[in-house]
């Protein structure tokens, strides 16, 4: 069965078309030279404003134009030259970014996602991580981070712990603590409304009615949202979810969970992740349960590995790209006292492959 990709919001963006990158050439030496924001505005077929506009952070920019400056600042290796401009304006550009558990998918993409945000407002990231095990540590790295004369602190956080920690310090500068809200606040989650209801949509209708539940870490109000979300959505399908097992994110605890129940008692596996899915899926196959024959598994997250387990996963794309640059521009107008950007929910699209089918009679 081919990939399927099952959009559940927002529409596609046209093709900006292809951008044709520029020689750069000194004047004397023939020796390349750094591209200016002229010549990406050259090869965008924009003005240098809009260049300029969109270095800023600006959000009023058509989804067509945004797209070719991306390209042409991507093809032409744009870097700002954040040196000369510091000089200029007596500010450092600079932001102090602290995380934690970037070895998980989840932080890493984000931190991922902010770096490259920062960079394209003309700002440097530097990135210090913490020991969750350990809160002193976050005293020694604003430490470290005040030494580099930075204009901003984001505090990436993804457990309740090092959300309390960040909230007990006084950061001098502007600060921003990036964490996921706990739905019952967050009321517009893509995964609550959209995507979730989309998974077990898809599991009903194969005939499944028992759900064996992988949830994440509870600290993580990441893995409180998908257990909330799982459960709004088997009760609204009146669908069951016979056993939820708590694991840590990792393959190695959702094969452990897996490994050692009595009893599966469900016919479809909802994992909190795409690791646990994999370690749940090696663990069936051990029982000499065949998936999804015997038992479907999905996942959430849609790791790039994800198309190539055995079988490919099903799971729900979560777009968190957008949040770790929503997360940037938003301290950037607190940095620079503009209007406040207005984060967008963070979208999910349901992915079905080959580790879904019918429920066993």
């Amino acid at each position: 069965m081919a990939e399927q990709a099952i959009p559940t919001s927002g529409t596609a963006e046209r093709d900006a078309g292809p951008i044709r990158a520029r020689k750069h050439r000194g004047a004397t030496s023939g020796a390349s030279r750094p591209a200016t924001i002229y010549d990406v505005a050259a090869a965008a077929g924009v003005s240098h404003q809009t260049v300029s506009r969109y270095l800023k952070g600006f959000e009023g920019i058509r989804p067509e134009t945004r797209a070719k400056v991306e390209r042409a600042l991507a093809d032409l290796e744009y870097r700002p030259n954040l040196t000369a401009r510091s000089l200029t304006t007596g500010r450092s550009r600079r932001i102090g970014a602290l995380t934690h558990d970037i070895d998980k998918y989840g932080p890493s993409k984000l931190l991922g996602a902010a770096s490259a945000a920062a960079r394209d407002a003309g700002y440097v990231l530097d990135i210090v991580t913490l020991d969750t095990g350990d809160t002193a540590s976050i005293t020694q790295a604003l430490a470290m981070i005040a030494e580099h004369d930075v204009e901003g602190i984001l505090a990436l956080s993804s457990t309740d712990e090092m959300t309390s920690a960040f909230e007990r310090i006084d950061f001098r500068v502007p600060a921003l603590i990036a964490t996921e809200l706990d739905e019952p606040v967050r009321v517009e989650s893509q995964l609550a409304t959209v995507g979730m209801p989309a998974l077990v949509r898809h599991l009903s209708s194969l005939g499944h009615r028992t759900i064996l539940h992988l949830a994440g870490p509870s600290q993580w109000s990441a893995a409180r949202n998908r257990t909330r979300a799982l459960a709004s959505a088997t009760a609204e399908d009146g669908l069951t979810i016979v056993r939820t097992i708590e694991g840590d994110w990792s393959a190695a605890s959702g094969y452990a969970a897996i490994k050692v129940l009595a009893d599966l008692d469900a016919t479809a596996i909802v994992s909190a992740n795409d690791q646990m899915a994999l370690g749940a899926m090696l663990a069936l196959g051990e029982r000499g349960l065949s998936v999804p024959g015997d038992v479907s598994v999905t996942g959430i997250d849609d790791i790039p590995d994800a198309a190539f387990f055995c079988p490919p996963l099903t799971t729900l794309r979560m777009d968190l790209n957008g949040s770790g640059r929503d997360a940037v521009r938003e301290l950037i107008s607190r940095i620079d006292g503009s209007e406040a950007h207005d984060p967008r929910a963070v979208q999910s699209e349901l992915i079905v492959r080959r580790s879904t089918g019918p429920a066993p009679r």
